[in-house]
C-alpha cells in the first residue's frame, strides 16, 4: 500500500473532491428551491435538505481552506495537518495522510486530527511512542517512524 502522493496529486485530489462537494450543494439547493405545496412531511423532508446544505457548505469551506495552505505543511520533524506519516503498530511501517477525509482515495488511507489516534498524534515526533484509546478498554501504541 502506498499513500505518499505528490503535492501536485494530493491537490488534484483536493480539487476533483470540491468539485464534487460543489455539484451536491448545487443539487441539494435546486431541489429546496423547487416549488412544493407538499404537506408537513414535505416540509421535514425541506428542512433536511437545508441542514445538508449546512453540512454541504462547511465542508466546502474546510477543504477551501485547505487547499489555501496546501502545501506548506510545517517541516519540523512534528505531525501536523498535511503530512505524510510513518507509523508502526507493530506489524511494520505504514503511510498515512494526516488530514481531511476529502485526502482519502484509492491507496490513500487517512488519520484525522480530531480521531483519538490523531489528537495523540497532533505534534509529536519522529520516534515516540504513542499510547492512544482505540475504544474505552482498549489501549494501543504507535510508534512515529518518519514525517514529511
Amino acid at each position: 500500500m502506498t499513500a505518499t502522493l505528490p503535492r501536485n496529486s494530493r491537490h488534484d485530489v483536493l480539487l476533483a473532491r470540491l468539485d464534487e462537494l460543489r455539484t451536491e450543494r448545487l443539487q441539494t439547493l435546486s431541489e429546496l428551491t423547487a416549488p412544493s405545496s407538499g404537506d408537513d412531511a414535505d416540509r421535514a423532508t425541506n428542512v433536511d435538505g437545508h441542514v445538508r446544505l449546512a453540512m454541504l457548505d462547511r465542508r466546502i469551506l474546510a477543504l477551501e481552506d485547505e487547499l489555501s495552505s496546501d502545501g506548506t505543511a510545517i517541516a519540523d520533524g512534528k505531525i501536523h495537518a498535511g503530512n505524510v506519516v510513518t507509523l508502526d503498530f507493530g506489524d511494520g511501517p505504514e503511510p498515512y495522510v494526516f488530514g481531511s477525509v476529502e485526502q482519502a482515495g484509492d491507496g490513500v488511507d487517512v488519520i484525522t486530527p480530531g480521531s483519538p489516534l490523531g489528537q495523540a498524534l497532533t505534534g509529536a515526533q519522529i520516534g515516540s511512542t504513542i499510547s492512544y484509546a482505540a475504544s474505552p478498554r482498549r489501549t494501543l501504541q504507535v510508534t512515529v517512524v518518519a514525517v514529511s
